[in-house]
């Protein structure tokens, strides 16, 4: 399976151990993202629009040299699945979305006609960061993740998406579970439980793989036996 990400910082994220996570459960993806760091569904279409080479390729979740556009990425390879996801300070916000979403599905659409468009729900801010209050307007971050899911919802409505990838969903049940530190710096990932979460909830959504049992341990911290149980029992309810 070919996938590729137009997205930014949280979609590194997600990829980090994407490959490897697959790789280990005897299933070979190949997984590339766009990375330009805060990047918004805007800003992704002005970059559609002037076929800017902006942006950092990483491949199998490693850094490369190489930049490209969208368009370039899109014309590489016969992707099988192609995902869109707006900026967290933006994605709890419906108005933000349009037009942007609709007309980046159909570039890809134009130039990958077969594969399918998921999109990459985002996740809320820590409790207690400043930017759940400053930044993106909310007192806590159950508030956040109610309208981020309405958002990409609505926008996986408007696109006819394939399917939501329900990383925030994820996210706050491990939270509501115990795990004891999931944000690396209250808005990304942490480098390991954090990261190791997004990667079970792609690969489960993306391939239907049973994740319960599990077993891939090459992280970038390290993550403990009972952030491994709980990760799991996340992603499984987010896709239940």
């Amino acid at each position: 399976m070919k996938i590729l990400s137009i997205g930014n910082s949280f979609s590194q994220d997600a990829h980090r151990y994407l490959h490897r996570v697959a790789k280990n459960d005897g299933c070979e993806l190949k997984t590339v993202n766009l990375y330009i760091g805060g990047c918004s569904l805007r800003t992704h279409y002005l970059n559609m629009l002037g076929d800017k080479a902006a942006y950092d390729l990483e491949f199998n979740g490693e850094s490369t040299e190489i930049k490209v556009s969208i368009k370039q990425a899109l014309e590489s390879v016969d992707w099988d699945i192609v995902t869109l996801q707006q900026v967290s300070r933006y994605s709890a916000k419906q108005e933000t979305y349009s037009p942007y979403i609709e007309e980046l599905a159909r570039y890809v659409k134009k130039y990958c006609p077969h594969c399918k468009i998921f999109l990459h729900e985002t996740w809320a801010y820590e409790e207690g960061s400043e930017l759940l209050e400053n930044v993106a307007g909310y007192h806590s971050p159950c508030e956040m993740l109610h309208d981020i899911q309405n958002a990409y919802v609505k926008a996986a409505n408007s696109i006819q998406a394939d399917g939501i990838i329900p990383c925030g969903t994820a996210m706050l049940k491990a939270i509501s579970l115990g795990i004891e530190k999931i944000h690396r710096d209250t808005f990304h990932a942490s480098l390991g439980a954090g990261r190791y979460l997004l990667a079970l909830t792609w690969y489960k959504a993306l391939t239907g793989k049973d994740i319960s049992q599990n077993l891939f341990n090459d992280f970038d911290e390290p993550v403990t036996q009972e952030e491994r149980e709980i990760v799991i029992k996340a992603v499984n309810f987010a896709l239940k």
